[in-house]
């Protein structure tokens, strides 16, 4: 049986290790949904909270975490989860992207 797509989206954001970023076109990509970030993102928000899959630590391209009133402060519980997690962001939830981003494909365990 093939895997819905927020099921596939939610098993690779699992594999994103504590104190690492992943975006959610890098998301999109693994998946083989090239251009689907913002579904990606929808996928995130279908997830129950809590939840055991890590959806904090996926931010969009900029290095930014999506702050929205429609998150109904999830954004905020990301900034606090990454904080959490060694993650430095600042209050309009800038973080250092090319410090802390996952690549699932490096050699070192990302």
């Amino acid at each position: 049986m093939e895997h819905s797509f927020d099921q596939r989206v939610w098993d690779v954001v699992a594999q994103i290790p504590p104190g690492r970023v992943a975006t959610y076109g890098q998301i999109a990509d693994l998946i083989g949904a090239w251009g689907c970030a913002r579904q990606v993102g929808w996928a995130l928000r279908r997830l129950p909270l809590p939840s055991p899959v890590p959806w904090q630590r996926v931010v969009n391209a900029q290095g930014r975490i999506s702050m929205t009133l429609s998150r109904q402060g999830t954004d905020w519980i990301q900034r606090d989860l990454l904080l959490a997690e060694g993650i430095p962001v600042d209050a309009e939830g800038r973080l250092p992207l090319q410090q802390v981003l996952w690549r699932p494909d490096a050699s070192c365990g990302g």
